[in-house]
């Protein structure tokens, strides 16, 4: 889909409003980012500088960083990172959308601005109008822009977190449980940044030979440094 469809399928609503995404989910290290973009105007200038826009799971790394700063610079946006120790307390959905409550609060202007998010859950908790979208990062304009704050955001905070731990090369995997991640976790354990109950079933299946459940005892792991 052209971005020109893109701002016209936010048009379609008739009134302003709110795209909202994350980026994060999935991996097990690091926060989860949430972005909110409103585009107050848009210009002929504008559709064609962001003609590219897209999902950003669909653009390369180089394509979203092009664009990020021309989101930025022409839009209400604002972003947040909920970290490991919230996620981990209320669960990665509560925590995404706790992140997209935070975002999408923080620049509502208007009661009957319509804030669409993506995916099929609704933000708990919010007082404005809201709608889902489902595969909304590639069907609208402030979505798809949203997702590309969120994830530029992230891999830029992923890259960070690696030059304190390079072993577990978070620069390249973003925290997803690549082989080689999993390789570095079971020969390095866990560090502040890792997401424990995210690598429930790895130790699980891992120890499944002794038939006992993973404890502090475990040769492989290295509670200390993940908090416990």
């Amino acid at each position: 889909m052209t971005s020109e469809l893109l701002f016209e399928f936010d048009r379609s609503f008739n009134t302003q409003v709110i795209g909202t995404d994350e980026a994060g989910r999935g991996p097990a290290a690091g926060g989860v980012f949430a972005a909110a973009v409103m585009f107050e105007k848009v210009t002929e200038g504008l559709t064609k500088d962001l003609a590219i826009l897209n999902d950003s799971k669909k653009l390369t790394a180089k394509k979203r960083e092009s664009i990020y700063d021309i989101i930025k610079n022409n839009t209400l946006n604002k972003i947040v990172c909920v970290e490991v120790e919230e996620i981990e307390k209320i669960n990665i959905l509560n925590a995404s959308l706790k992140a997209m409550n935070i975002v999408c609060s923080g620049i509502v202007k208007h009661p009957e601005t319509l804030v669409l998010v993506d995916g099929n859950k609704l933000i708990k908790n919010f007082e404005f109008n809201q709608q889902y979208v489902i595969k909304g990062d590639s069907k609208s304009a402030s979505i798809a822009a949203a997702s590309i704050l969120a994830k530029v955001t992230r891999d830029r905070y992923m890259t960070k977190l690696h030059e304190e731990f390079p072993m577990y090369n978070w620069a390249k995997n973003a925290g997803y449980l690549t082989k080689e991640h999993l390789d570095a976790i079971d020969k390095y354990g866990l560090c502040k940044y890792h997401r424990p109950s995210f690598l429930r079933k790895h130790f699980l299946k891992q120890n499944s030979g002794n038939q006992h459940l993973i404890t502090t005892d475990s040769p492989n792991l290295n509670f200390s440094s993940a908090g416990f």
